[in-house]
């Protein structure tokens, strides 16, 4: 294969070089020229040509198509899986985990689509008023690398079954599982045109979104979406759907069991080696003999967690994405100010990508509101559980947030002033499905959730009032002379 497909042909980009590495080793495991920009245009156009053709098949026709795709990914599992974790780095468990919800993507998008963007029909004296929806145009998909298959599938899944076409750049840092991806789907019989794929770093997704685009589909940090608000301000016919990133508070009161609470804290905040934006970034407690132990219990957790490469014995943790993001994020730890109750570093005996988890007391610290994308906590210990919730809505994110607690009428108080669109009740911060929307608030998104209510932003609505026949209205009208 090489670095582009378009319009249902692969080919060499017309770019520079680029490798992709294994982040526990080193191993390069994808190398190819990128697309220029001139590549970039050819795919847009490629998938204007096609979108008219894709939207007018029977609807049947393409989820007949999208359900091949699942059975294609189903089939290629443990290669896909395998690959995944070659690029990324994480555990074999959890890289078939993820294939897993990209299959699973397809049923769940039939039925969302059915339920919110469908056709609904009532009937009017003078004949029926009809709801309809319609694809956009041409969708430009850009991916990360923490979920390089998942979370792109899930906007070009929805997409597809709406009738749009799509121009997909996967993350720089994940190009194999962008390619495999859309192997799958030419594999499934998507059309020339209706998926075409650039690979390439800043510059090329700079090249897509400066096309004549329908909409941009983006996962990634708050600051790329800050850029792509600025960037489309004049352009309010592009449909802008931002998953972004959050600096997401775990409060943990009246909770119980210290080793159980423990349990849920490592879960949200050390899962994926802190690489999910869901994950907690912020443990609030109580300041005395509870929250004490709660943290203590932390402490005793994280060392028997296992870090190690992805072939390894089922390592809880792996690596970060490359060992430039963690050197990143030692020096964002590094200028928190606080109390060091466990410090983050480097692992003997791995690769600089590996970071061990660290744990900050921050209590009475102003420190930066930003999302640090690494097995990195704060923790702050609070007098009351109206200051947990203070100190948890002290984000300009709002992603998600989570209680841990035996007393019932602290969640009803928490689901009530909490500002996150994911709020989890003892269970992870991370804890999502596909059948429930997934997006937050402030600099965590614009109001436009994923995962289910992607059909949301995949089609716009169109409301019709008909008649079967034309009749004479003339002497239903008001004020003609006569």
């Amino acid at each position: 294969m090489s670095g582009v497909f378009i319009d249902g042909v692969w080919k060499s980009g017309q770019g520079p070089e680029a490798v992709s590495t294994d982040p526990a080793t080193g191993e390069v495991v994808w190398r190819e020229a990128t697309a220029s920009s001139v590549d970039v245009e050819a795919a847009v156009s490629a998938a204007r040509k096609a979108f008219h053709p894709w939207a007018d098949l029977p609807r049947e026709e393409r989820i007949a198509i999208l359900r091949r795709y699942k059975e294609v990914l189903l089939e290629r599992a443990g290669g896909y899986a395998e690959a995944l974790s070659r690029e990324t780095g994480k555990a074999l468990w959890e890289t078939k985990a993820e294939i897993g919800s990209m299959a699973g993507k397809v049923d769940a998008s039939i039925k969302a689509y059915d339920e919110r963007t469908g056709v609904a029909e009532n009937a009017m004296p003078f004949g029926r008023a009809v709801l309809r929806h319609r694809p956009h145009g041409v969708m430009a998909v850009l991916g990360p690398f923490n979920f390089p298959g998942h979370l792109p599938n899930g906007h070009i899944v929805p997409a597809l079954l709406a009738g749009d076409t799509v121009v997909f750049k996967p993350s720089e840092e994940t190009p194999l599982a962008g390619q495999l991806l859309v192997e799958a789907l030419e594999a499934a019989g998507v059309p020339a045109g209706v998926v075409n794929l650039v690979q390439g770093g800043r510059e090329v997704g700079q090249a897509l979104i400066d096309q004549e685009i329908d909409g941009l589909l983006f996962t990634g940090s708050a600051q790329a979406g800050t850029f792509f608000r600025r960037h489309f301000a004049d352009r309010p016919d592009v449909i802008l759907a931002l998953e972004l990133g959050g600096n997401n508070p775990l409060v943990a009161w009246q909770a119980g069991d210290p080793a159980a609470v423990a349990a849920l804290v490592a879960q949200s905040a050390f899962i994926t080696t802190g690489q999910r934006c869901s994950c907690a970034r912020r443990l609030i407690v109580p300041d005395g003999a509870e929250g004490q132990a709660i943290i203590d219990a932390v402490l005793d957790l994280v060392p028997r967690l296992s870090i190690g490469p992805w072939n390894g014995d089922e390592p809880f943790m792996g690596p970060l994405i490359s060992e430039r993001a963690a050197g990143h994020a030692l020096a964002a730890a590094g200028r928190i100010e606080g109390r060091r109750l466990l410090e983050p570093g480097r692992v003997e005996g791995l690769s600089g990508a590996f970071v061990s988890p660290g744990l900050i007391d921050v209590t009475g610290v102003d420190v930066p509101d930003e999302e640090i994308f690494a097995p990195i906590l704060q923790v702050r210990r609070v007098a009351s559980f109206d200051e947990a919730l203070v100190a948890a809505n002290a984000t300009r994110y709002g992603l998600s947030a989570g209680l841990v607690s035996a007393n019932p009428a602290l969640w009803d108080r928490f689901l009530a002033r909490i500002r996150a669109g994911v709020v989890n009740l003892n269970r992870p911060t991370t804890g999502a499905a596909g059948t429930m929307p997934f997006g937050g608030l402030g600099a965590s998104g614009n109001h436009r959730p994923s995962a289910y209510y992607a059909a949301d932003y995949c089609a716009y609505p169109v409301a019709s009032f008909e008649a079967g026949a034309v009749l004479d209205t003339i002497g239903d009208m008001k004020g003609l002379r006569a």
